[in-house]
């Protein structure tokens, strides 16, 4: 099955994050970038994975498909804290505040995935909990300062120092917190070929 899907599929990913083209390239998936930027606002009343899904439809729907055989793959990463979706700041002020209110505490990082070619379209997310320990200011600081977190939902990259240096706990998909949910995302598309 995998074989059929890495030869009788051309895989687009609507992304140009490079996390997510990385863990394209280690699954072995060859796949083009067609991307677009896109208003990542949504309606008010959305709740967690409902955010993430919107998003992701959204910046599917903006993606033209320019053949049968293609499978768009879009994709939305959010931090759920304290029923608060924190999305990328937009200044070293805002990254710290995000980043101080999920100090010494768990939040939900929440992706969806969004599949779709010319016939049908399948959306799946994944949840992941992280427990970060107590941050001090001035670790807060130097994070912010020396690797500008300013692309990253929840100004924050786990991969980065700061998820070497304050996450106690992870219970769930590491590399959904990257921004994409790698297991999930084979298991969803061999589905997606099978239908």
């Amino acid at each position: 099955m995998l074989d059929k899907l890495f030869k009788e599929y051309a895989i687009v990913l609507g992304s140009n994050s490079p996390r997510r083209k990385q863990f394209l390239q280690e699954l072995g998936i060859p796949f083009v970038v067609r991307a677009s930027d896109i208003d990542e606002s949504y309606p008010e009343e959305l709740q967690a994975g409902e955010i993430t899904d919107f998003i992701a439809i959204a910046k599917s729907e903006a993606i033209a498909l320019e053949s049968d055989n293609e499978i768009l793959i879009t994709s939305d990463t959010t931090v759920w804290n304290n029923n608060q979706s924190l999305g990328k700041p937009a200044d070293r002020q805002e990254a710290y505040e995000m980043i101080k209110s999920i100090s010494g505490k768990e939040h939900e990082v929440i992706s969806s995935v969004c599949l779709r070619n010319k016939n049908k379209t399948r959306i799946f997310n994944c949840i992941t909990k992280v427990t970060f320990s107590e941050l001090s200011d001035e670790v807060i600081y130097y994070y912010i300062d020396n690797y500008k977190p300013f692309d990253k939902a929840g100004a924050y990259g786990i991969q980065e120092w700061i998820g070497l240096v304050g996450i106690e706990k992870i219970d769930g998909s590491y590399t959904n917190i990257v921004g994409l949910p790698t297991t999930e995302l084979v298991q969803e598309l061999i589905q997606f070929i099978k239908e």
